[in-house]
């Protein structure tokens, strides 16, 4: 059996943007099982949701939204179910290959921002993607002025995490 032209077209953009759906998975999943599991879901939803995708908005904001959604999801149903929520990564890896590169102080902010509520977290890695304020909220579902506001305590937040750890 041939794909179809939409076949096509959704594998291109899981191919375009894998790193998007990795990225994710490492900042919400401990373990490597999990991990393979969210990302598998994540796919699954996409294909499901591939043909209500409307086109006002870039692949990118699609694939975060869905991604993001399934992953809370997932975090929070694997956290009942087993009752780890706390066993969180330490680590959100960027990119494999840049993790020795990182500097103590990046490790320490990765560290904060995987001890933040899921929809702060969401926020934050969309917000070192330099995603603007408007595809956070369009990605997320919330008012511009909303996330702009949660980034600011968020960055606060984390301020004073660092100044503990140095005082």
């Amino acid at each position: 059996m041939t794909p179809s032209k939409e076949d096509n077209v959704f594998l291109s953009v899981i191919e375009q943007h894998k790193g998007i759906i990795y990225k994710i998975a490492n900042s919400y999943c401990r373990n490597t099982e999990d991990r393979k599991d969210l990302i598998q879901e994540i796919i699954y939803q996409l294909w499901r949701s591939f043909g209500r995708y409307n086109d006002q908005y870039k692949y990118s904001t699609w694939l975060y939204r869905i991604a993001l959604n399934v992953a809370i999801s997932f975090y929070r149903k694997d956290s009942k179910r087993s009752g780890r929520a706390s066993e969180l990564t330490t680590d959100i890896i960027i990119v494999a290959e840049e993790k020795e590169d990182l500097s103590p102080q990046l490790h320490l902010l990765q560290r904060f921002i995987t001890e933040l509520p899921e929809l702060d977290r969401a926020i934050m890695i969309l917000y070192l993607e330099e995603k603007s304020y408007k595809e956070i909220a369009d990605i997320l579902g919330l008012t511009e002025t909303n996330i702009a506001t949660k980034i600011n305590r968020i960055k606060n937040k984390l301020k004073g995490k660092f100044s503990t750890i140095h005082n």
